[in-house]
């Protein structure tokens, strides 16, 4: 049985576990010890490490056939020291991955106006996070080509669960913008992003990119009013830019600072997945269900 090394152990990496049991040995890469238990119960193999701590990646050379990577860069700066040091530590065994998959964001593409965005537009980031990302990217890109290492990224954007819908920021009332100054959002479902995943293990192209988003053409206040609406809680009042960038945090501007909305025709043609949840409204849908299951509103 092959193995495979998960590289960040977060939400969509714990969804996506269960997919690969019984095709891989999977390795869990963990920062905190106490996590150790909670993976080996899972399934997983964990192995305490820290991308951050050079020293602490040396049992990684020749240890996986493959790696999923959901890990994010660091805090600061204009480069993802993690990334390399993740690739020098895979690059010193005597074999390396056959395949490596890396969960990026869409945030590498910067503000497109509301466009429609397919994989080849270049990446124009406007956040120091984006702008990792695109590094990391890069990185990855290259050590693909020059390693022979199938590599595959997915770009995610919003990633939406039950647990993770902005019913908070509702109850708080923190406003949305107007129609006029809104900005075109995307979304996927946490547990499609786990599938999509392990399809790019499968089937995804060397050196390739993926849109990994669903079929919604939302603006940003919609999906707000729409999560607003299935949970019996009130719409967010709605305020001009000019307003907003008095009122909300720079990073809640940052978000509504990029207006685009991503094509995920390569996605359909070349990973051949069905998306369980296609539309935000479905993804919305389940929730409430699964809300009103547990007795929770």
């Amino acid at each position: 049985m092959q193995t495979l090394l998960m590289v960040g152990c977060g939400d969509v990496a714990r969804r996506t576990l269960p997919h690969l049991l019984g095709r891989y040995r999977v390795v869990a890469l963990l920062r905190d010890p106490a996590q150790a238990a909670l993976w080996r119960a899972r399934g997983a193999l964990p192995l305490i490490a820290d991308l951050d701590r050079p020293a602490s990646l040396r049992r990684l050379a020749g240890l996986a056939d493959a790696v999923l990577h959901f890990a994010p860069p660091p805090e600061s700066g204009p480069r993802d020291s993690r990334m390399r040091r993740l690739l020098a530590a895979l690059s010193r065994g005597l074999s390396l991955p056959r395949r490596l998959v890396y969960i990026s964001t869409s945030g590498v593409y910067g503000d497109c106006g509301g466009a429609p965005v397919a994989e080849t537009r270049p990446p124009r980031p406007l956040t120091a996070r984006a702008r990792r990302r695109v590094d990391a990217e890069r990185q990855l890109r290259r050590f693909g080509r020059d390693a022979g290492v199938r590599v595959s990224i997915l770009r995610a954007p919003g990633i939406y669960a039950a647990d993770r819908l902005p019913l908070d920021r509702l109850r708080r009332g923190t406003p949305a913008l107007r129609e006029e100054d809104d900005v075109f959002t995307n979304h996927i479902h946490a547990d499609d992003l786990a599938r999509l995943a392990c399809a790019a293990l499968r089937r995804g192209g060397a050196n390739r990119v993926y849109n990994a988003a669903d079929e919604s053409r939302l603006k940003m206040g919609d999906y707000f009013d729409l999560v607003a609406d299935r949970f019996g809680l009130p719409r967010p009042p709605r305020i001009s830019r000019q307003e907003a960038e008095k009122a909300l945090s720079p990073v809640q501007l940052s978000f509504m600072s990029e207006s685009r909305r991503l094509d995920n025709g390569r996605l359909r043609r070349e990973l051949g997945v069905r998306l369980r949840y296609p539309d935000i409204i479905d993804g919305l849908d389940a929730a409430r269900r699964q809300g009103e299951a547990n007795g929770v509103s």
